[in-house]
């Protein structure tokens, strides 16, 4: 049997290596950046993992890089994660059917930004989807522009008391009274009863113009990541979009947002939420859980949650900064004056 020679230097760079990883309770861990320990996996395990966090229950058929720095964030580690995350969601055949069609955009685009957690908010609706168990049809959206975090709620039919216990529930009873409020120019959102609710506790109500929908465009893109999720999740079983919502929400609100760099669960709770796949593989945190040593890292973490919400805000602000500069790169400004003779396409596009 012939042994290969190592090369001093080789043999240096390798000992340097060896002092990132560590063994505790015979399994292999790493040292990394943004986890103190990484669970180091096997090729076998590591596919199951990646599917997992891509298509399982908490999964949203993220992209090859998001796929692996949520892996990361979730403690495991091999060194080939970047390249197997970008074949797995290229493989993917549910996202390969449901990829995106990119148009130019018409107007600049205008950043918005909210000056505290739960401060503003953007509601839109979504529909109409196949009917669903009990009759919904309707979909109605919120996300708070500062953490990202979105409230979803299937609907049977579009009125304005259901727009009205909408907010309550979902806004006002759990996070407190925003500043703004930002909506389209609906019946259910500029009625009598929902500018007396906002009037009563001082709520500001904008609405987003028919000319200038980019006015609310973050409550578009979210709902264009729900509808693609969704997608993906149905396959034939359309009708049964409203079981699946809450997955839908839960693999959102999991996931890293590149415009904070912090997942939204995280930004308002001050934690990470622990995910089916972590029970499945043991993800670290897991596996080494002491109840004494959790509650003194919760503690900590709350300490540092002000200070991570002004980096993420800081890290908003410029990935606002940098979508604006592309955007509007790509933008081809129309303008039409009276009398003008324009062609108007209306296409409805299905959720199959």
């Amino acid at each position: 049997m012939m042994y290969s020679q190592v090369t001093p230097l080789e043999a240096k760079r390798l000992k340097y290596r060896a002092t990132r990883y560590s063994v505790l309770n015979g399994q292999l861990y790493k040292r990394g950046y943004s986890r103190a320990l990484q669970r180091c996996v096997g090729p076998e395990e590591a596919e199951g993992i990646l599917r997992s966090i891509h298509s399982g229950n908490c999964g949203n058929h993220a992209g090859g890089v998001s796929l692996a720095h949520k892996t990361l964030r979730q403690g495991f580690y091999w060194p080939t994660l970047f390249t197997d995350a970008k074949r797995v969601a290229a493989r993917c055949e549910a996202c390969q059917k449901i990829t995106n069609n990119i148009r130019q955009p018409p107007e600049l685009l205008q950043s918005i930004t909210s000056p505290w957690p739960f401060a503003m908010w953007g509601i839109d609706l979504i529909g109409p989807m196949p009917i669903a168990t009990g009759g919904a049809k309707h979909t109605i959206v919120a996300v708070d522009y500062f953490t990202k975090w979105v409230e979803v709620e299937p609907l049977v039919h579009i009125t304005e008391a259901n727009t009205i216990s909408f907010v309550k529930k979902n806004i006002l009873y759990r996070f407190g009274i925003p500043n703004t409020i930002i909506m389209d120019n609906g019946t259910q959102f500029d009625g009598k009863k929902f500018r007396e609710l906002c009037d009563k506790y001082g709520i500001n109500n904008y609405y987003a113009s028919p000319a200038h929908p980019q006015t609310n465009g973050q409550i578009e893109a979210v709902n264009k990541i729900i509808k693609h999720n969704l997608k993906a999740k149905l396959a034939a079983k359309k009708g049964s979009w409203a079981d699946k919502l809450p997955q839908v929400l839960w693999a959102y609100r999991t996931t890293e947002r590149g415009s904070t760099g912090e997942t939204p669960y995280s930004m308002a709770y001050g934690a990470e939420a622990v995910i089916p796949m972590e029970t499945s593989f043991s993800s670290p945190r897991v596996q080494l859980f002491q109840p004494e040593l959790n509650i003194d890292m919760l503690k900590c973490g709350l300490d540092e949650l002000e200070e991570r919400r002004e980096r993420a805000q800081i890290r908003n602000t410029a990935y606002q900064q940098r979508v604006a500069r592309y955007y509007n790169s790509h933008v081809r400004e129309r303008r039409f004056s009276l009398g003008d003779l324009v062609l108007k396409r209306v296409v409805r596009i299905p959720i199959s």
